[in-house]
C-alpha cells in the first residue's frame, strides 16, 4: 500500500505547489515583465480537451486596474453583507497589486461541440462549457504555482463571477465567459496558508 506520510520528494515544482498560498495585500514594487511573460507562458501549457486552447489572458495595469478595482466597489453595495464583503475585499486586491491577470474562456469548443460529437446543442453547450471550466482553471492553476516559483504573490478572486457580465464587458471580452481574476504582485506582509486536510482523509485507494 503507497505511505501517505513520506515527505515531498526533492523537486522544485512540488516545492512551489506546497508554498503556493492566497495572499491579498501587495507592495506596489512592480512586477518584471519577464515574469509576467513567463506566468503567462505557463499557463498557456496547460491541458485543454481536444486541444482547444479556448482560454484568453487580459493583463490588466494602470488605469483599467483602477476602472476593474472601482467597478468591483460599486457593485458590492447591491449584494447582501456576506457577498459585498468579499467583494469590497477583492477591490482592495485589485488596487493594491502592480498588475492583474484575467482568464476568459472564448466559448470556442462551445460553440463547435455539437458538431464535434454530433449532440443536441443543449447537452453539447453543457458537456463543453464544463470542459473550458476545467481547461480555463488548470491554466490558471499554472499560473498561480509558475507565480510562487518566481517568488511573487497571488489570489483566485473567484467572487467577482458574482458580476461576471460587467468584469468581462470592462475587459472587453464580452463574447466569452469568465473564469478567474488574479491579482499578482510582491506580497506586503509574510505570510502561510491554510492547514490543509490530512491526505489520508481524502484518499482512496481502490484495487
Amino acid at each position: 500500500m503507497t505511505e501517505l506520510r513520506d515527505p515531498f520528494p526533492n523537486s522544485a515544482t512540488l516545492e512551489s505547489i506546497a508554498h503556493r498560498h492566497s495572499v491579498r495585500l501587495f507592495t506596489d514594487m512592480p512586477v518584471p515583465d519577464a515574469h509576467i511573460t513567463a506566468i503567462l507562458r505557463a499557463a498557456n501549457q496547460a491541458p485543454s480537451a481536444h486541444n482547444a486552447q479556448s482560454w484568453r489572458f487580459v493583463v490588466v495595469r494602470g488605469e483599467k486596474k483602477k476602472d476593474l478595482a472601482h467597478l468591483v466597489t460599486s457593485r458590492a453595495a447591491g449584494f447582501p453583507r456576506p457577498a459585498s464583503t468579499l467583494l469590497r475585499m477583492a477591490a482592495r486586491s485589485i488596487i493594491s497589486a502592480p498588475v492583474v491577470i484575467a482568464v476568459a474562456n472564448t466559448g470556442e469548443l462551445i460553440r463547435r461541440g455539437a458538431d464535434l460529437f454530433g449532440v443536441g446543442e443543449d447537452a453539447a453547450r453543457d458537456f463543453f462549457r464544463t470542459m473550458e471550466i476545467q481547461n480555463s482553471a488548470a491554466a490558471v492553476e499554472n499560473l498561480l504555482v509558475a507565480a510562487t516559483s518566481l517568488g511573487l504573490a497571488t489570489v483566485w478572486l473567484g467572487v467577482l463571477f458574482l458580476i461576471k457580465g460587467d468584469v468581462l464587458a470592462l475587459l472587453g471580452e464580452a463574447g466569452g465567459e469568465f473564469m478567474a481574476v488574479v491579482p499578482v504582485g510582491f506580497a506586503a506582509h509574510t505570510t502561510t496558508g491554510p492547514r490543509k486536510a490530512p491526505l489520508e482523509s481524502v484518499v482512496r485507494f481502490l484495487e
